[in-house]
């Protein structure tokens, strides 16, 4: 394993909240250390979302879909290729019908094909296929499609956008934009995923049916499509603010009830997840990574049509081969990790004779895995990296940019552009994720200038690979019900973290399982009964611990095995004691 600061998140002070219910110690201590203030701020009911109609754009936006529904018109929905966009594409898709809207259907730009959001080349498509729609709703993507709006007002289709990432200096010349991150729009919940804005424009919608007296009777109940919106929110890694945190733990509810789409239900079956009893850590690394498969390697509709799907049998067939589809992503992710193991070896063994910024291109790369390698190399070298591959045309190439914290690395790549206009043909995305496109005679020289711009962002300590726990475990806080009681005391996700937690053991005992994990028997070193512990992914060439104990970061896990369920440490990271 890399070697890591292990840093400890900063304790409650003394004046914490008056929580206003009897709550564990552990939970008031951890819920104090990630900034919760008010007992308010752990109900998760619906009635603490925000208010949809605080969105800049909504009224125009509900405007156009109620008279599309009202006048039979008919409307395309245009999503996008990763699991927010197709939870999107599958939220709008149900929940217009829902809402009596008769003429609807969706399209998903090719990764390969068409590059990322609303293009003139899909608008044209459209056309040649006679598919012209008389709206067209973008989910997930649209705040940067100058172009393609255009290209689509140029021939008469009402165009509202929907979405949720960062906007440039110029924005598109929609009929409706609906996005938190446009300039002057007051919604406080900036983190709202793609799928997150496509509800609200959905409740404002019904809201406004209701009003006109045009709903269908009985009135749809949107809330059924809570799992999707919590499966796109957990799946695109946005901050879980309170308003995503009501999201997600309302949909995972409906889950563990089995009153999920028969899709979300189907792909935890083919994972061996049992639904009653998934967390946010399941959608994000069980779910999100089956979906996300089909885009990066074939067709995002594949995943949406698993969504859709209303039945269990089809959904079980399409979910089966999302399966597959993940099973060969993850061949491909190996084989292109290696690769890159060896480029970067090939730079230097050395991490301080590596770039602050790193930029890796191979010929053999494919698109679709580049943002997951991006994010392993960055992970193996604590820098900013960027992985290209290249595009069909055999001219340009597409990259995908991970960041480290302390590096917006959208805003990295506005100083190389307005350094060297002209060098990306286009780029965008969030503070942690990018992606870019550009020429492949220009990447030694984008290399040097991205470089440049990180060295101009970072210090040399942020460079230091570092993980933060929630600091130990009491002896008689290490056991099963600890395990039981802070998976359900979630939802945990980004900026709102699962809790980690280090201390120091002695290893009883400790042997290789499937070729590539360490298992391991551990007692802790203060006192306490033996404790099974497992780390993934180390290698075959480990330490031996039982000379000098471990320092180990963890999770507890409950781990049911031959009928019998007891604690499991799952471990992040462990390093010798002496």
């Amino acid at each position: 394993m890399t070697p890591k600061k292990i840093l400890r998140r900063p304790g409650p002070s003394d004046s914490q909240p008056d929580w206003g219910h009897n709550l564990p110690p552990l939970l008031r201590r951890l819920y104090a250390a990630r900034g919760v203030t008010s007992d308010e701020q752990l109900s998760y009911t619906l009635k603490h979302l925000a208010s949809p109609m605080e969105l800049q754009g909504i009224d125009r936006a509900v405007q156009l879909l109620a008279t599309a529904i009202i006048e039979k018109q008919s409307v395309m929905v245009l999503g996008d290729f990763d699991a927010d966009g197709a939870t999107s594409t599958a939220v709008a898709m149900l929940g217009l019908g829902m809402l009596g809207l008769e003429r609807v259907d969706f399209r998903v730009p090719s990764r390969f094909a068409d590059g990322y959001g609303l293009t003139p080349g899909i608008v044209e498509r459209l056309k040649e296929e006679g598919a012209l729609p008389d709206l067209l709703v973008t989910v997930d993507n649209g705040i940067a499609a100058i172009e393609g709006v255009r290209a689509a007002k140029d021939l008469g289709i009402n165009v509202v956008v929907t979405d949720h990432h960062l906007a440039g200096e110029v924005l598109p010349d929609a009929d409706a934009i609906v996005n938190p991150n446009q300039p002057g729009c007051p919604f406080l919940s900036k983190h709202a995923a793609g799928v997150g804005v496509m509800f609200y424009v959905l409740t404002a919608l019904r809201k406004h049916l209701r009003e006109l007296d045009k709903l269908p009777v009985p009135e749809p109940n949107l809330g059924s499509l809570l799992d999707l919106v919590a499966l796109g929110t957990v799946a695109d890694v946005v901050p879980l603010d309170h308003n995503n945190r009501i999201f997600v733990e309302q949909g995972l509810r409906r889950i563990r009830q089995g009153e999920a789409r028969p899709g979300i239900l189907a792909l935890l079956e083919v994972a061996g997840r049992d639904h009653t009893e998934i967390s946010s850590t399941d959608l994000g690394f069980v779910v999100g990574p089956r979906l996300n498969a089909a885009g990066r390697l074939d067709d995002m509709s594949v995943g949406i049509a698993c969504l859709l799907a209303d039945s269990r049998d089809e959904a079980m067939r399409l979910a089966r081969e999302l399966d597959t589809f993940n099973r060969e992503r993850r061949t491909i992710e190996k084989d292109m990790k290696a690769q890159a193991q060896d480029l970067l070896a090939s730079m230097s063994l050395d991490l301080e004779g590596l770039p602050w910024g790193l930029a890796l291109f191979d010929t053999d790369w494919h698109q679709g895995v580049i943002g997951i390698l991006a994010a392993r190399i960055r992970e193996q070298t604590h820098r900013p990296t960027i992985a290209f591959a290249p595009d069909e045309n055999g001219i340009d190439i597409k990259g995908s940019a991970r960041s480290i914290p302390g590096l917006h690395i959208r805003d990295v790549l506005a100083v190389v552009d307005a350094r060297h206009p002209g060098m990306m043909k286009k780029y965008g995305g969030h503070a942690m994720a990018a992606g870019m496109t550009m020429l492949r005679d220009d990447l030694d020289a984008f290399s040097e200038a991205f470089d440049r711009a990180v060295r101009d962002t970072l210090r040399a300590e942020d460079l230091e690979a570092a993980i933060t726990t929630d600091g130990p475990l009491n002896p008689d806080e290490l056991h099963l019900d600890t395990a039981t009681l802070l998976k359900r005391a979630g939802p945990w996700g980004q900026h709102f973290p699962e809790p980690l937690f280090d201390g120091n053991f002695r290893v009883v005992s400790q042997r290789i399982v499937g070729e590539n994990h360490l298992k391991l028997v551990l007692q802790p070193e203060d006192g306490g009964g033996i404790i099974d512990g497992i780390a993934f992914n180390t290698g075959p060439e480990v330490p031996d611990y039982t000379r000098t104990g471990a320092r180990v970061v963890y999770k507890p896990d409950a781990n049911t095995f031959r009928g019998r369920t007891n604690l499991q440490l799952l471990i992040d990271y462990l390093e010798p004691l002496e």
